[in-house]
């Protein structure tokens, strides 16, 4: 029924608020191709992330294979004692912070930096042969970059061929822990700059040629054009890899160092996740094996200070520049 005001005139009819059901509905009908298209991941995302968030227990539990998780004995948090009171405790915290700080040091702004670069060469074919260059190491095995690592930094190998050339003696690099974390950074920005400049360049792409044709007709040349126009265009992107990059401070992956591993660089190699391994799978005199609730705890430990770094980075970026993840 059309209903009508003082005046006179007809008024449409009002309509009720949709409910929170129905407005799910109308959302999935509208773009159901997208829900869809999200089915598969979310599915993955919940059956290898979320579900074994169940085993987390075992870090509370003196864990038994046998048992299961079910009757294996509870012992609150004597795991994270055991851990925080071990004699490993210092060193695995300074090996984990030092790689981390040293890695986000000099390798966040390298893909930064190469991207600026490439950006300023206008020469098609030779930026896409440079950009080919620098992508491929990103795509070769771990096992095959540590076997050229150990190739080029053998007591024969072209390192040590060119420090002799030059006057100089041969260096045991990967016996001497003096080394250790210098190769690690290194290999490693080495391997993945030109993949993790892809999303600079991406951004840099975003920005369009209009900008940078109006600087040039105001006199802009290249380096006013990449300090006032390309780095505050990038600005976005830097604080949001930044953000991601803060949260992984203390997870530093455990293959590449299993790979280089000698007891010989003990001192600066061992970090969490090789300790984690060493307790939990492998068995040694350094740290047993099979003992899954403490390899749990110290999981947990890093995932909680993962958390934390997380949450202190955004609230920061936040701040700083209104830019943040929520």
């Amino acid at each position: 029924m059309v209903k009508a005001n003082a005046a006179g005139l007809s008024l449409p009819p009002s309509s009720k608020p949709m409910s929170r059901r129905q407005l799910i509905a109308k959302d999935f009908k509208k773009y159901k191709s997208i829900y869809l298209m999200m089915l598969p991941i979310v599915t993955l995302i919940f059956v290898f992330s979320y579900i074994p968030m169940n085993g987390v227990v075992i870090a509370f539990q003196r864990y038994n294979l046998s048992k299961g998780i079910f009757k294996s004995q509870f012992v609150g948090f004597d795991n994270f004692r055991t851990f925080m009171g071990s004699f490993y405790f210092g060193r695995l915290m300074r090996n984990t912070f030092l790689i981390s700080f040293y890695g986000f040091l000099f390798g966040f702004p390298a893909p930064i930096l190469l991207a600026l670069l490439l950006n300023e060469i206008k020469n098609k074919a030779y930026k896409r042969t440079i950009q080919t260059i620098t992508y491929l190491p990103h795509f070769i095995s771990m096992v095959v970059i540590c076997g050229i690592v150990r190739i080029l930094l053998k007591q024969d190998g072209i390192i040590n061929y060119i420090i002799t050339q030059l006057g100089g003696s041969k260096i045991f690099f990967l016996a001497d822990p003096a080394y250790y974390r210098t190769i690690h950074i290194a290999s490693g920005i080495w391997q993945n700059v030109g993949y993790n400049s892809i999303i600079y360049l991406g951004a840099i792409s975003s920005l369009g040629s209009e900008i940078y044709e109006a600087a040039l007709i105001d006199g802009a040349g290249r380096w006013k054009q990449a300090i006032r126009l390309t780095i505050p265009g990038l600005i976005p992107t830097i604080s949001i890899l930044f953000i991601f990059n803060m949260s992984g401070l203390l997870n530093v992956g455990a293959e590449k160092i299993l790979l280089l591993y000698s007891a010989s660089i003990y001192e600066t190699a061992d970090v969490l996740s090789t300790y984690i391994y060493r307790v939990g799978i492998a068995g040694s005199s350094m740290g047993g094996g099979g003992q899954y609730g403490l390899a749990a705890a110290v999981g947990l430990f890093n995932s909680v200070i993962s958390m934390i770094l997380l949450i202190a980075t955004n609230q920061l970026a936040r701040k700083a520049g209104g830019n943040s993840l929520w």
